[in-house]
This record gives structure tokens, C-alpha cells and sequence, in this order.
């Protein structure tokens, strides 16, 4: 890797498309090419991958590729994994009809019909939670389409109604540990309450990225919630406060937290 590569924290679009191209793993018939993850957010590291998805209008197999079975039609999704510009790319190849059913999945209806809302798949929601944050290759003007219609879509109020339905479950299984006699197993359930609920509050900000914890810091700092300031967030991510003779005390305080925070939520 060359010392300007460990420095960049974001990816060149021209550069990235001259790379895929020149690797030959950019389809002529793309529709879209963009960037995901943390190097399209500007949050990438001497040792991140770049994550780049393509979509095209037929199902494309790359040379050398794997497929990742998905409840969609075509069944897979196409992955290649190459190593370019001294860092290991993962290119994901979709077609537009799966992007056309799995926002069918998270429409209004519905969500409201509780018919398809509940059935993403960890696969799926990446994809509708990262086009919202993508860094567009080609094809920008499909991409803002599809932004577009994540956004009207019920995806952010399913997402943070899941987020909240687990911060009670892990407050309830605080609650039980402390019934119990087991004030440790209450402090870690506390803790995944907290985060939890700091999910739900970014995401219901529309700063999303739940489905990888690791950047839950950063998207604190990027969101800055007024209701959560960094320094009240990184004292309960660190149990600073937590006193290891008598966690009980932080238990209460942390899901009392939790609960006043996820009445100001808006789903």
C-alpha cells in the first residue's frame, strides 16, 4: 500500500472507476456503480476495504466470483473479491428488480399491513441503509432515485421500531439479572439497552449504520444529537460512571435513561 493510499480516508470516484475497469469488473451494461461503506462516508482506515455494489439490469457472474443466496428473484447476489490499489475491494453485483423488491418490502404499505416489513434480511437492509450514504461512481441519477424512494419509504420508522423493541428486551433481562442476584449479567444487559437505544435515535436522526456496530462512535460525532451529547454518550459506552462495588445504581440510571430517551424518539 503506498503512503498516499494508508492517508486517504475517502475514495476518488475517477480513480475507483479506472481500477474496476481495469480489472475488468465493471460490467459495460451497468447501471449504477457507487461506493458503500466507510470509504463513501470518508471514515476509512489503513486497513478498511472498499465496499463497492453495482447494479445492472440482468444478473452478471463475475470471473472467480462467490454467490450469497438471497430471498429475492434472481436467488444470488454475485461477489468478487479483489485486492486493488493496495487494498481488498468487495464488489457486490445486483440487479435492478431485486433493488425493486426489497424496497417493496419496506413500502408503507406494507409496513403498515405488517405483511413484509419484519422479513429484511441483514444483506437487504445493508443495501437500503448504505444507497442513502453511497458515494456514486456512475449512474448518480439512479442512484438518487433509489435514495429517493428509501426515504418515502417506511424503512427508517422499521428500523428504529426494531432498535427499540430490542433496548426493552435487554431492560427486561437487566431487570431479571438484578431479581436474581446477578448485578454483572444487569450491567452488560443495561449496556445493550443503552445501545440499543442509541441506534434507534441515530437512525431516527437518518443517520444510518446500526447493522455494524463499529461505527456507532462516529455516527454519534457525525448526528451530533442534541439529546445525547458525545461526552453523556461516551461516559455510558464506557460505564464510567459504573461503580464495580455497586453496579446496581448504574443499572437503574442507564434504563431510566434508556426509557426517557425512546419517549422522545419519533417513529
Amino acid at each position: 500500500m503506498t503512503e498516499t493510499s494508508q492517508r486517504r480516508t475517502s475514495i476518488d470516484r475517477e480513480v475507483a472507476r479506472n481500477l474496476l475497469a481495469s480489472a475488468r469488473l465493471l460490467p459495460p451494461e451497468a447501471l449504477a456503480v457507487f461506493c458503500v461503506g466507510s470509504a463513501a462516508r470518508g471514515w476509512m482506515t489503513p486497513a478498511s476495504d472498499v465496499d463497492i455494489y453495482i447494479v445492472t439490469a440482468d444478473l452478471f457472474r463475475p470471473e472467480e466470483g462467490a454467490a450469497r443466496a438471497v430471498p429475492l428473484q434472481p436467488d444470488v447476489v454475485w461477489t468478487r473479491l479483489a485486492y486493488l490499489d493496495g487494498r481488498r475491494w468487495e464488489i457486490k453485483y445486483w440487479t435492478a428488480s431485486q433493488v425493486g423488491q426489497i424496497l417493496e418490502k419496506v413500502s408503507r404499505a406494507s409496513f403498515e399491513s405488517e405483511e413484509m416489513a419484519t422479513s429484511l434480511t441483514l444483506p437487504e437492509e445493508a443495501f437500503l441503509e448504505r444507497v442513502l450514504s453511497c458515494l456514486p461512481l456512475s449512474g448518480e441519477q439512479w442512484v438518487l432515485a433509489q435514495r429517493e424512494a428509501v426515504q418515502a419509504s417506511a424503512f427508517r420508522e422499521i428500523i428504529v421500531s426494531r432498535s427499540l423493541g430490542e433496548a426493552d428486551k435487554a431492560a427486561e433481562s437487566a431487570l431479571g439479572q438484578l431479581a436474581v442476584g446477578d448485578p454483572h449479567g444487569a450491567v452488560l444487559a443495561a449496556h445493550g439497552a443503552m445501545r440499543y437505544t442509541v441506534d434507534a435515535l441515530l437512525d431516527s436522526l437518518g443517520c444510518h449504520g446500526s447493522i455494524s456496530s463499529k461505527w456507532r462512535v462516529r455516527r454519534v460525532r457525525e448526528a451530533s444529537p442534541v439529546a445525547l451529547p458525545f461526552d453523556r454518550y461516551w461516559a455510558m459506552e464506557t460505564m464510567r460512571d459504573l461503580d464495580r462495588a455497586d453496579p446496581e445504581p448504574w443499572v437503574h440510571s442507564t434504563l431510566s435513561w434508556c426509557r426517557e430517551m425512546a419517549m422522545e424518539i419519533e417513529v
